[in-house]
């Protein structure tokens, strides 16, 4: 029983620290060194099924992949499980910034929870610069607290 207890919070814990990976590979990463694949991301009238940014969901994919392998065999072990929080981190980002936020997809039409309205105010006023400087609001899941009491008063 305590084995399973461990490796829920081993997915949980790294869930929440997917949160903080992303922040920082956004903001040094994407807006650093790699910003042109990101960069296209943040041209307002972009046109095209895939944006060069969306290798970034390969790239993070691979370790993924790799730890669901290395923590499968020879017997199950925590690197699955960490694995297995990289990708539920993941699904939830395609969710919330593919299909809320940017509608790639149009899936959820009429959204009214405050917190995803924070969510996407927050996101929208990180797009408001289309440089790679001067960006702000480089997380995803967490909002910061200004956007949400914005919308929790509502």
């Amino acid at each position: 029983m305590m084995t399973y207890i461990y490796y829920l919070l081993i997915t949980i814990g790294v869930f929440v620290i997917m949160e903080m990976v992303t922040w920082c590979t956004h903001k040094f990463v994407m807006h650093g060194f790699l910003w042109y694949l990101h960069e296209d991301h943040h041209q307002p009238k972009y046109k095209g099924i895939f944006e060069k940014n969306d290798l970034f969901f390969v790239i993070f994919a691979v370790p993924s992949i790799l730890l669901f392998l290395y923590g499968s065999f020879p017997v199950l072990n925590y690197k699955f499980f960490v694995g297995l929080g990289i990708l539920l981190y993941g699904i939830s980002y395609f969710l919330v910034h593919d299909v809320i936020i940017h509608r790639r997809f149009k899936w959820f039409n009429n959204i009214k929870s405050p917190y995803l309205k924070a969510l996407r105010k927050a996101h929208k006023v990180h797009h408001k610069h289309l440089g790679k400087e001067e960006g702000e609001c480089f997380g995803m899941l967490f909002v910061p607290r200004k956007y949400f009491r914005e919308y929790a008063r509502k």
